[in-house]
């Protein structure tokens, strides 16, 4: 049984090789893709509309929506990076029902560079907001002592990131290969079913912590007297 889709490897030359994890990345970028394209190519904005942009209005209202009730103002300005973390990380959760398909997700470096992308984009929200000095002296508040913490708490919620959602996905893939080769039809088809819910818990729950982290990041420091609102963070499962 392979614990990643990274052990499957198709060609390789030297240190260069192409893997499952590689091939089905670039496979689920393409049918993002091209479903985005198909989905915007006749746009309307009267009562007669095609399924397809009903379904796109669902999902970009729905991600905005949840943007916002993080504490973000003006959604449509995290939406690219929150909405494509989000939209990535369910299809790759949905395509685990497709056979020979491996899930992108069910890979670590997968999960680590996603989570990499959140690392990234946490500063960059930042210092846009609040100025390369403003946030900058977030890391010494209260005081210059909490700056190793702040550094050590900035690398381990990434890494919390990359190992929650690669071990949720991981785990539910094995479950389900277990059972097939010890239990008949039925019961994998329900954990499979199980699995597909979970993915889609996990890609909701990513995108909302990196939602929480950037608002974070972005929030002024409460001045005396003064409480900052803090967003609520959903509970991890």
């Amino acid at each position: 049984m392979r614990l990643s889709p990274d052990e499957l490897v198709y060609w390789q030359w030297g240190f260069v090789h192409l893997n499952a994890t590689i091939l089905c990345t670039w496979a689920l970028m393409a049918a993002l893709t091209l479903g985005s394209a198909l989905a915007m190519r006749r746009l309307s904005s009267s009562e007669d509309r095609s399924p397809w942009q009903n379904l796109l209005e669902i999902l970009v209202t729905g991600i905005k929506d949840q943007i916002g009730s993080i504490g973000l103002d003006h959604p449509a300005r995290y939406l690219p990076f929150l909405g494509t973390l989000f939209l990535f990380v369910a299809a790759s959760s949905l395509s685990s029902i497709i056979p020979m398909f491996e899930p992108p997700t069910g890979s670590l470096s997968t999960t680590i560079a996603l989570a990499l992308c959140v690392f990234v984009a946490v500063p960059v929200y930042g210092i846009r907001s609040r100025g390369l000095g403003g946030y900058l002296k977030s890391y010494i508040e209260p005081t210059v002592i909490m700056l190793p913490f702040n550094l050590i708490s900035e690398a381990s919620r990434t890494l919390a990131l990359a190992v929650r959602l690669f071990g949720n996905m991981m785990s539910g893939a094995m479950i389900v290969a277990i059972l097939i080769s010890i239990t008949p039809l039925l019961f994998p088809i329900v954990m499979t079913a199980l699995g597909l819910l979970t993915g889609m818990v996990q890609a909701y729950i990513f995108s909302i912590l990196a939602a929480v982290y950037i608002a974070a990041a972005i929030r002024a420091p409460s001045t005396p007297g003064k409480t900052a609102p803090t967003p609520a963070e959903p509970l991890a499962t």
